[in-house]
């Protein structure tokens, strides 16, 4: 669990928990070129806080009753999903890792509570109340990686006293993409909530695991794994770097925790059906997609709600770095496209592990923060996207030196995590929805963290990581421009 100086965390126990029943066989599981991709990448990391009343929201109730019904369920969960219990590896006599479950293995689980008796678990919960980013490092488990092996999840359970507690989970982003981490944490929650004594899953949530369905016929896993060799090399210039480390890479980019605020902003329906007709209106007097593009760049009738959240979001967030730096500076904007769908035949929704793909969008890095720029760069996102449901895996192969070039250029990348559509507050282990959901790694770069509205009536609650004075200025602009007539 990472530290400060202002923890107020205690831990309560620190355990393993194995899938049950004990009498699970060896398990291995190939990475596909979608998980190899992201090999050393950060961990994803998220957190569900959940409101409890008294008396389970008591200390000696809670970890007595509370935590040995979670520990219990999750248990249950790994039966289902045994590669989350195991390590990625790999061996010297394998040319690639691989994910490894023995009998015995299991998830490491951090029991902890919080002390600080000024602590204000509602003001946690608040929207549009910058906090110290660092505050939600403590709730969040620390996921091991090494040259030998790595963690796939770790889970942390922290109580605060008379209020609520929360679940953190770190996962690996090359086993688990952002569907397959919510189908695991909702298959907890719903195996939780059950009071049958031997629970099952239904259907929806039984993980697909068959990775045949994954062909790679243009040679995608040696071309990342390759990759990856490529950037340690850049780290360590000696040459002495282990090919095969499976330790994650840091994170250039990475801000300053003790520097940082984290804050969560809304978008009701309506303000996404304005920022739409907006767009819609100037569509054809801005420009946008390139005139040569063998798409259609005509008008749609509509944008969808993941278009329009992230062109005003990065256009917000470059606008508000410009104003701080106060010169001009250059943005991109990225995100990961899910190929389930897009993919010939199709593969199930319930597949588990990677089938995301990464994507640059085609701005000019001074788009974000032009006139129109919110038209324009929701035109650009769009084009992309309507290339990419043709072609999901489009300019894949030069993806990682494309992103390295331009941060040698000093060009500010943004991106995106989560989806309105991973349901997250449906998450019911038994005590009610969650009060808040958060997608803390977004704390590592200018990520935009996407989740639906708790409230269910549509609409989208956007987490950001920023430094105060940027925060300050973003939200200056993000409200200002919900009130454009």
């Amino acid at each position: 669990m990472a530290s400060s100086p202002k923890s107020s965390i205690k831990i309560h126990d620190h355990c393993v928990v194995t899938p049950s029943p004990s009498d699970q066989t060896h398990l291995s599981l190939p990475l596909t070129f979608f998980d190899l991709f992201w090999l050393k990448f950060h961990p994803v990391e998220r957190i569900f806080y959940y409101t409890l009343p008294l008396p389970l929201s008591n200390p000696s109730f809670f970890f007595d009753k509370v935590v040995p019904k979670l520990k219990a369920s999750l248990s249950h969960t790994l039966q289902h999903f045994l590669p989350l219990a195991g390590n990625i590896v790999w061996p010297s006599d394998s040319n690639k890792p691989f994910i490894q479950f023995n009998p015995g293995d299991g998830v490491s689980l951090v029991l902890a509570q919080c002390d600080d008796e000024n602590a204000n678990f509602n003001q946690i919960l608040e929207h549009n109340s910058p906090r110290e980013a660092m505050e939600s490092r403590n709730l969040t488990p620390h996921l091991e990686s090494s040259d030998s092996f790595a963690d796939v999840i770790s889970l942390q359970i922290t109580l605060f006293p008379h209020s609520g507690f929360s679940i953190g989970i770190s996962t690996h982003h090359a086993v688990l993409d952002g569907k397959s981490s919510t189908l695991f944490i909702k298959a907890w929650a719903s195996i939780c909530k059950s009071d049958e004594n031997s629970p099952s899953l239904v259907p929806k949530l039984k993980p697909f695991l068959d990775r045949e369905v994954i062909k790679d016929p243009n040679g995608l896993e040696n071309l990342f794994i390759n990759n990856w060799v490529e950037i340690a090399s850049q780290f360590d210039p000696s040459g002495n770097s282990n090919r095969r480390s499976l330790k994650i890479m840091p994170n250039p980019s990475e801000l300053i925790m003790d520097q940082s605020f984290r804050a969560t902003f809304e978008l009701t329906r309506g303000d996404l059906e304005n920022l739409k007709k907006r767009v819609l209106s100037m569509w054809d007097m801005v420009e946008g997609a390139e005139p040569n593009e063998a798409i259609d760049s005509s008008k749609p009738t509509t944008l969808s709600t993941f278009v329009i959240t992230c062109a005003y979001v990065s256009v917000c967030i470059a606008k508000a770095i410009q104003e701080a730096e106060k010169d001009k500076q250059k943005f991109a904007f990225g995100f990961t496209v899910d190929c389930r769908a897009r993919w010939e035949p199709p593969i199930p929704e319930n597949y588990f592990g990677n089938c995301v793909c990464s994507h640059i969008v085609d701005t000019e890095s001074e788009d974000f923060t032009k006139e129109d720029g919110l038209v324009i760069v929701a035109k650009k996102i769009y084009s992309k996207i309507k290339k990419l449901d043709e072609k999901p895996l489009d300019g894949v192969e030069t993806l990682v030196f494309r992103f390295m070039a331009m941060t040698i250029e000093g060009i500010k990348g943004m991106g995106v995590a989560g989806s309105t559509r991973f349901g997250v507050y449906g998450t019911d282990f038994g005590w009610g929805r969650p009060s808040k959901v958060e997608i803390v790694s977004v704390d590592r770069g200018l990520t935009i963290g996407m989740t639906e509205r708790k409230d269910g009536k549509g609409g989208v609650e956007v987490g950001l990581v920023l430094n105060k004075h940027v925060m300050d200025l973003f939200s200056t602009f993000f409200h200002a421009g919900l009130c454009f007539e």
